[in-house]
């Protein structure tokens, strides 16, 4: 006697007649589908309809595409940037000051602050004690070479040229200021020293003026060293008259040479 947890089993007949029975679909209407709740007895056009789905696009540079407008040449339309704050930094630069500089500076102080406070926007500070003028950028300070402009016009000043013509650093960019010495063309001590730098002058300093004139430059005699200011050209010009007034050519042949140069630059301009 079997157990009463054991399955029952149909007989061999009832199996045989139910596999007549029951027809197998042919090889072309199997359909295989990951549908559970597909009945398997539907027609063609209820299994059609049980087709799976594609998985919806979740890539998000898809998205972005979408997103974006195509313009009538197939270019994607992207929105303006929002412009977003950067953090500012202070920088700070200390000039020092030559010893005998000292006193025109703080005579011609009232002078020199206001175009780097009111055309830079810097913070400027003359500190006697380390006899240095410290400059300092703000929230305010907008140029992004305001301080190295700053730097150019208190070197300028301490070169030896006036406030007038070093705030023209300010306001002009292709200004530049070349030093050079007298040794450096030539050789000389002693008198013929003291005579180069008298034929670089000139008598009440005509030579000097007619060559800053011509040139368009601003020329400073420090000593035996000799500091121009002016454009990349004219820097050019002054430099050849004073490289051949060094060398111990007559004034006279300078001054042609200079009338020359100037009647060149009135034409081309």
């Amino acid at each position: 006697m079997p157990a009463p947890t054991a399955l029952h089993q149909q007989p061999d007949e009832f199996i045989q007649d139910v596999g007549e029975s029951t027809p197998l679909p042919a090889d072309d209407d199997l359909l295989i589908t990951t549908d559970p709740t597909s009945n398997p007895s539907a027609d063609s056009s209820s299994q059609s309809s049980s087709l799976p789905l594609p998985p919806p696009n979740t890539n998000p540079t898809n998205l972005d595409t979408e997103m974006t407008t195509i313009d009538a040449e197939g270019r994607p339309l992207f929105p303006p940037s929002t412009d977003t704050p950067l953090a500012h930094h202070i920088q700070t630069r200390k000039i020092p000051i030559p010893p005998h500089r000292m006193t025109p500076l703080k005579s011609s102080w009232s002078k020199i602050y206001p175009p780097l406070v009111e055309h830079l926007h810097l913070q400027v500070r003359m500190n006697t004690k380390s006899r240095a003028v410290e400059l300092r950028t703000s929230r305010h300070t907008e140029l992004a070479d305001a301080l190295q402009k700053g730097e150019d016009f208190l070197k300028a000043f301490t070169l030896g040229f006036d406030v007038d013509d070093a705030i023209a650093l300010l306001r002009l960019d292709d200004l530049y200021i070349e030093t050079f010495e007298i040794k450096d063309v030539k050789t000389l001590q002693g008198e013929h020293l003291g005579r180069a730098i008298g034929r670089i002058a000139g008598k009440d300093g005509k030579t000097k003026f007619a060559i800053e004139n011509t040139s368009r430059t601003r020329v400073v005699l420090a000593d035996s060293k000799i500091h121009i200011l002016g454009g990349f050209g004219n820097i050019r010009i002054a430099r050849e008259a004073i490289v051949s007034l060094i060398l111990g050519k007559p004034p006279g042949k300078v001054y042609g040479n200079l009338r020359g140069v100037a009647g060149r630059m009135k034409e081309r301009f």
